[in-house]
């Protein structure tokens, strides 16, 4: 409460508190606030006009009641009442009430907006503080229309008191975090960036903080407060504690507003100016050389606010990444704190380092701390310290330590805190996979992670070995023999089943040729773990099985009777059974060249990016996972480094890792529908189309981005049944509250289509990603399309955001193969003036004939060489399922190169599917 003088004590208040003190239970706190509540209500409602005294001792008890957390329903106007006051508590007394109790939808905003008014043009700079005050606190948009455009004009007019423009930055912050697009600042820009001059402190302080924010969103408009901010920051650090003494806590001069400035700078590259960037060099080595200093006091908030500043002054030296000195300068202060007997320090010691050891300049400074990290992982007793720990070792190694620093994380791992064992593994995973020069040793050690913690050891893991094992013909005998031995221990995990399953089903004629590894030793070896091991484990082992029987004849009918017994041929789940019939039949009837050629070896796998590291990505969240280097993995383990188009495309999506728009989904992912709907009301927010047409011809990508949210989408189709993967990312710092994604289906769609969204979380962190999944189901051809209404309070502000989901017909193609013959066969039984559509338009792209390819493809349907006379044309064959019928669909494209235009032709055995199938593809060229 605040505090009040002698004279004007408010007794009554004071008699009411002690009497709730007093009382002994529950029950009787209760009968006396309603008793309080009671009068209050009668005083007020009286017909004896109530003076400002007691008006302000009635709101203050009502206040008090409020904060015990009993509801209040009136008050609401003679708190509003006390504005007009010319008393200052009084007046303070109403603010407080409507600060804490009047929230943006009461019907009292306009007569407060009124009262505030008042206060801001009366020049009396303590009402003024108390009405800035109270727009800051309850941040609504309707006071941010209100006064957003004269709060600019009350901070830098010449004659406004110091205190006032303090309370007027901080509170054009405000509302610039909760209505962003209310706060005009384009004309006050030059004259806000000006009070970083200001002789008071606390207004520079103040006007830092607010151009910080400012400066992340238009960092052009404020470039003119570098210079300022490096003038100020001198200043401040050159100077002695004595010539600050207002503003010098604990022998360190102004702490909070060097760490502002040190921020302010960091939203912008290096200085170009030579002499300004000189100057700020020697303000930062300045910091650097007084942290070396002894303490000038022994008290905690001493260190505290000097290795503030000092940690800010790190952050901008690695933000910058130029100066080579400053660089390997801040690794060596850093290295001294991570012995340091307080635990924080180590921890952002850590921390920084993880950072800096991204830096080409100080990789090998960041490299000698190495045993002392090591230790640290041993020894420390806060488990998030020994994270960041395990988070630097991973971003200091490289190919001269991966073989000591993979080890000791294996070492560690054995012991390791249960909530990080798994982001253990995925980084023990891909350090192995980095800088393995000799592939047995990258065996060894994934082998040696199962065996040590099987149950955090993730199917992209040892995917991922069986991807490089096949990949490499120099490591698929040792893998056999390594994956053998290991089958021996008399318990093995289940991923190490899978691996030996799958290796052995592959290689194992490479180490048949041993008697201690003979085909039926093999055999019994996988079939002895059979039964202890999940449906999924035993259906990888029929299949290792069946290519037994192709690798090694003299086994087939030990196999065959493994598969023809009761408990395979009559197996309650429906996988097992048909895997051993149909492995059985073909086993019995094909001769060993059909054997052959149906059960040969895996063909080598497409190059494509770690899914181990993606999901590493997904798991810390952007900006937390250091680099270990820029360049993207394939399934050899080798590295290509990203050119043209796609290093654009990352620079210009920082989500798109985030995403991990690129990767397979899980393989554990059915396609499963529920058919109920889930339908609310639009939102009121216009419907973005921008990136429909461009989901046409491809299934994954990010379908809207703005400066708070980026949305992303992750498709597969099968028949007639669909999933889609929704990533949500949150580009912020600051978290979403209250988020909620729907869909809205017209009256016609949903008849057409089943759509079922699973539930989001209602907080999204900042920088953080979300995930929600629509399984959709077809039921008829249909031209609509579903729109995804996202709606989450942002700053305090309710964001709604709509958006058109690429849901469309011909997502539900299955390509098929025809003959010329059968084609053109077909093409005259749909020869129906109403099953063909025929458009001519002009090419809207460059007309190549490899992206036209890819495009036909991606729409879905089979691309048919060698079937149309002409070669330049495209011919392409496909059926569209629905849950009611299925639909046949024939397309011809014919380019004209020298006029630059399409002709093209659908025909099916449905006008409507005709109709929408050639409106989408036709806007494609």
């Amino acid at each position: 409460m605040p505090a009040v003088s002698k004279g004007d004590g408010m007794r009554g208040l004071a008699v009411f508190i002690s009497d709730i003190r007093n009382c002994k239970s529950k029950e009787a706190e209760i009968k006396r606030i309603n008793k309080e509540l009671a009068n209050i209500r009668s005083k007020f409602k009286g017909d004896k006009a109530l003076d400002g005294y007691s008006k302000k001792k009635y709101v203050c008890k009502l206040l008090f009641i409020f904060l015990l957390g009993h509801d209040i329903d009136f008050g609401h106007m003679e708190a509003v009442n006390l504005l007009s006051s010319n008393k200052y508590t009084e007046k303070q007394i109403g603010y407080l009430f409507i600060s804490v109790l009047v929230n943006s939808n009461s019907d009292l905003i306009r007569l407060i907006n009124n009262g505030i008014k008042n206060d801001l043009g009366s020049r009396n700079p303590t009402f003024m503080n108390l009405a800035l005050h109270c727009i800051a606190n309850v941040g609504s948009r309707e006071m941010a229309e209100a006064f957003a455009s004269q709060i600019p004009s009350i901070l830098v007019a010449g004659d406004t008191m110091d205190s006032v423009k303090q309370s007027a930055a901080l509170c054009l912050l405000r509302l610039n975090r909760t209505s962003p697009d209310l706060v005009p600042m384009g004309e006050w820009t030059a004259r806000v960036v000006h009070l970083l001059n200001d002789q008071h402190l606390g207004v520079v302080t103040a006007a830092a903080s607010l151009i910080t924010t400012l400066a992340q969103k238009s960092p052009e408009d404020f470039k003119t407060s570098i210079a300022l901010a490096v003038a100020r920051l001198s200043r401040i650090v050159t100077s002695a504690s004595i010539d600050l003494q207002d503003y010098t806590y604990y022998f360190v001069a102004a702490p909070w507003l060097s760490v502002k400035l040190l921020r302010l700078l960091q939203c912008y590259t290096p200085p170009e100016d030579a002499a300004l960037r000189s100057r700020l060099t020697e303000c930062l080595e300045t910091i650097l050389n007084k942290a070396q200093e002894p303490p000038k006091s022994k008290k905690v908030q001493h260190s505290n606010a000097k290795n503030a500043v000092l940690f800010e002054a790190i952050a901008l030296i690695i933000h910058y990444d130029s100066e080579p000195t400053l660089l390997v300068r801040a690794c060596n202060q850093l290295g001294q704190f991570l012995q340091h007997r307080e635990t924080n320090l180590r921890y952002l010691a850590l921390e920084s380092m993880c950072t800096l050891a991204s830096s080409e300049f100080s990789h090998e400074a960041v490299k000698t701390h190495i045993d002392t990290v090591i230790k640290s992982l041993k020894t420390e007793r806060d488990v998030s310290v020994r994270q960041r720990a395990v988070d630097l070792l991973y971003a200091m190694c490289d190919r001269s330590n991966s073989k000591q620093v993979v080890a000791e994380m294996l070492s560690y791992l054995e012991n390791a805190d249960y909530s990080i064992r798994e982001e253990i593994v995925l980084k023990v995973a891909i350090l192995a996979e980095k800088y393995a020069v000799d592939y047995t040793w990258y065996v060894d050690t994934i082998l040696n992670l199962i065996r040590i913690a099987g149950d955090y050891v993730s199917e992209e893991v040892w995917y991922r070995v069986i991807q490089i094992v096949i990949n490499r013909d120099d490591v698929q005998g040792y893998a056999a023999k390594t994956v053998f031995e290991a089958l021996q221990a008399p318990a093995c995990h289940e991923n190490l089943v899978k691996v030996g399953g799958y290796i052995l089903g592959e290689f194992g004629n490479l180490i048949a040729g041993d008697s201690r590894s003979s085909p039926l030793v093999q055999f019994d070896l996988l079939h002895s773990k059979f039964h202890l091991c999940s449906v999924p484990t035993r259906a990888l082992l029929l299949s290792a099985y069946i290519k037994f029987i192709n690798l090694f004849p003299e086994v087939k009918a030990t196999i065959q009777d493994v598969l023809r017994s009761d408990s395979q041929l009559r197996n309650a789940d429906v996988e097992l059974q048909q895997r051993a019939i149909e492995y059985l039949r073909l086993s019995c009837i094909a001769s060993t060249d059909i054997l052959a050629t149906v059960l040969e070896e895996m063909p080598p796998f497409p190059e494509r990016e770690s899914s181990i590291l993606a999901k590493l990505k997904r798991k810390k969240g952007p900006g937390n996972l250091p680099d270990i280097d820029d360049a993207r993995w394939n399934v050899n383990g080798n590295t290509e480094h990203i050119e043209g188009n796609e290093a654009t495309d990352k620079v210009s999506h920082p989500f798109t890792d985030l995403l991990n728009l690129n990767s397979t989904p899980s393989a554990g992912a059915s396609l499963l529908v529920d058919v109920l709907l889930d339908s609310s009301t639009p939102a009121s927010a216009d419907v973005s189309e921008d990136n429909f047409s461009r989901f046409v011809c491809k299934n994954n990508g990010v379908i809207f981005e703005n400066q708070l949210l980026q949305i992303g989408l992750k498709s597969e189709y099968r028949q007639n049944l669909g999933r889609i993967y929704v990533f949500f990312g949150n580009k912020t710092p600051t978290q979403f509250l209250g988020f909620s994604s729907s869909l809205t289906c017209s009256d016609a769609l949903r008849t057409q289509l089943n759509i079922h969204a699973k539930p989001v979380d209602p907080t999204v962190q900042g920088g953080a990603q979300l995930q929600q999944i629509l399984n959709i189901e077809c039921v008829s051809d249909f031209t609509d399309a579903p729109v995804l209404d996202i709606q989450f309070r942002y700053g305090g502000a309710l964001q709604n955001i709509a958006v058109k989901l690429p849901v469309m017909l011909n997502k539900f193609f299955q390509p098929t193969e025809m003959t010329s013959q059968d084609f053109f066969q077909r093409w005259k039984q749909l020869g129906l003036p109403q099953q063909e559509v025929q458009t001519i338009f002009n090419a809207k792209h460059p007309m190549d004939r490899d992206v036209t390819n890819a495009k036909i493809i991606g729409f879905g349907v089979a691309l048919l060489d060698g079937v149309d006379p002409n070669p330049t044309n495209f011919v392409g064959a496909g059926v569209i399922h629905t849950k009611s019928t299925q639909v046949g669909c024939l397309l011809r494209l014919e380019p004209n190169i020298q006029a630059e235009m399409y002709r093209l032709t659908l025909r099916t055995s449905r006008e409507s599917v005709s109709q929408r199938l050639c409106d989408l593809l036709s806007e494609q060229f």
